[in-house]
Formats: structure tokens, sequence, C-alpha cells
């Protein structure tokens, strides 16, 4: 490339930083996106999974599976059918990878089971900010400059993602040193969170919890249906799925992102539709939408893609 074609890619690239504005208000498009945290056996992995096959209506779903193999086992109580991709490494950029092959697949729903992995395990974002800090001089607070953008580019990509989401989370005590009423140090219990960063829950729509006993509750909705409720032993689709369907549908209407990838992939796509094309992707929040690049096959974001057509669009009228 020349440096003209370098300064004109440049240009039109600034392009895209700009114009931004206020658009009016729906629910047109919104996704249910829903995280479950408890401890080992409290039955989040069938409790995600009914909750998958609800929001699913029937169709085939995703199950990108960190628990050893363990949603398979229910393939024959759930009666619906659902692929699983097994995933043995936990680099947040593979669950983007993952994210990216399931909407190339065309599944509504996409289960993550579980996402604590992705935090704690091998090449999960703890071990990216240690390999990061060692560039620093072992600096563990530089580290977290790379391993934190890993992270949220990740959970970016989750929420973007082009269909219903749904995620398992473990959980564990919290304690603390904390001084007591006696000016003394002391371990301070804080009750279960979630093995991923802090406040993760607070990203999803809906964030629910249970314990050994299969009580669930939910620890944050948007939807006014579960707000301040228990369940004891829920029927994930019935109890769960359908009435954040019903929320969700009211007064809306769907929004197709296959459409917008056509757009941008067409033969006759110009420089300035492709930037009107990347407005309307970003008032509707789907820049991350994360998807198989059409050309080179490697995964992607909707917004990245629409840019880099643009840019090359607008650089090659030039030439």
């Amino acid at each position: 490339m020349s440096r003209l074609q370098a300064a004109n890619s440049r240009l039109a690239a600034d392009e895209y930083d700009e114009g931004f504005d206020f658009v009016p208000a729906t629910k047109d498009g919104h996704m249910a996106r829903l995280s479950i945290q408890g401890p080992s056996g409290s039955g989040k992995t069938w409790t995600g999974l009914q909750i998958a096959a609800g929001f699913s209506e029937g169709r085939e779903f995703g199950v990108i599976d960190t628990e050893r193999r363990a949603a398979s086992l229910y393939i024959d109580d759930l009666g619906i059918p659902f692929k699983t991709l097994s995933m043995h490494r936990y680099d947040p950029r593979d669950l983007r990878k993952a994210l990216a092959l399931a909407a190339s697949r065309g599944f509504p729903v996409v289960m993550v089971d579980s996402l604590s992995h992705f935090w704690h395990g091998a090449d999960g974002t703890l071990d990216q900010v240690d390999r990061a800090a060692s560039k620093y001089g072992g600096n563990k607070f530089a580290g977290w400059k790379d391993g934190g953008e890993l992270q949220s580019e990740m959970i970016e990509a989750l929420m973007a993602y082009p269909g219903h989401v749904v995620v398992t989370m473990r959980s564990s005590r919290k304690w603390v040193l904390a001084e007591n009423d006696r000016g003394q140090k002391a371990l301070v219990d804080k009750g279960m969170k979630a093995q991923q960063r802090d406040g993760i829950e607070f990203e999803f729509g809906v964030a629910a919890e249970m314990d050994r006993e299969n009580n669930l509750w939910f620890i944050k909705s948007r939807c006014p249906a579960f707000q301040g409720a228990r369940m004891r032993r829920p029927h994930g689709g019935r109890d769960i799925a359908k009435p954040y369907l019903d929320w969700l549908r009211a007064g809306a209407k769907e929004v197709d992102s296959s459409a917008w990838i056509d757009r941008a992939s067409a033969a006759n796509a110009t420089a300035e539709g492709l930037l009107a094309l990347y407005r309307e992707v970003e008032a509707a929040s789907a820049l991350a939408t994360p998807l198989m690049h059409p050309e080179s096959g490697q995964p992607t974001s909707l917004g990245d893609y629409i840019r880099m057509r643009g840019t090359w669009l607008k650089a090659a009228a030039q030439q």
C-alpha cells in the first residue's frame, strides 16, 4: 500500500469514529442475556440447558463446554437437540472464536458452561495478566492493561452474540480480612461470589444464583417478572425462558444480523453505504457481533468487518 493509500485508509477509518447521535429508544433486536451462578452440584448445567432449550423454541442450539462434556449427559432428558464444542484451553480469544463459529452455524441460542474457566483456567484471563506482567518487569497492575483488554473484548463479544445467551459460573464463599467491632482483624464471610471478574453478573439482563438444594433466586433482573423472585427446583423453560421471551418481545420486532452481514459483503457495496450501515449497527449496539470473516474465515466482529471493507473500498476508489 502506498503512503497516499495508507493516508486515505486512515482518513476513511476516522469517519467511523465520528458522527454518533441519539436515536429513538426501542426494544427491537434485544436478546436474552442470562447467567446462573452457584456451587458444584447446585443444578446450574441442567437448569441452564432447560432455559437454552426454552429460548431456542425447538431449534438446535450450541453449547460451549468447559465442564468435560457434562451437558451432553442430559441430551436424552432434554428432548431438544444441541451441539457441543468442548474447550480444554481457556484463552478469552478462544471464546470469541467459538462465538463466531456458533454465529456462523446460525445457532439461535448459545450456552457457555461454564464462563469461570475463561477467568481462572489454563490460559484464562488471570494467566494472560501474569504473562503480560512479565513484559513490565513483573508489574501485575501493568499486566492488567493487556489481560483486562482481552477479558473486556470477550465479554463484549458475548453480549453482542446474534442470538440468546445463557452462561453458568461456578461460585465459592468469599472471606475477607476486616476489622471487627473490637478493633481486631478477623475473617468476615461476604457470601458466595462467582468465579469470574468482580461484578460480572451485572453485565447480564438477568442473573440468578442457585444453592445445593436447587433453590434459585434472582440477584439482578431487568425483566420485571423476576425481580425479587425465588424458585424451588425451577423448570427453566417454563418458569424462566418463556416469561423472559414474552417480556422481550412485547412491542418489539426481531433484528436479523445476517442481513447486515449480507449488506456488508455485497459485491455492489459502496464506501458511503458501508459507513451508513456501520452507523445503523452501532445504533443497535451490535458492532461487537462475532462472525467468521467471509473471505479469510478468521474470527472478527461485524463492526471491524464493515469498517475494513468501507476503508478498502474508499481507498480503491481514490486510486
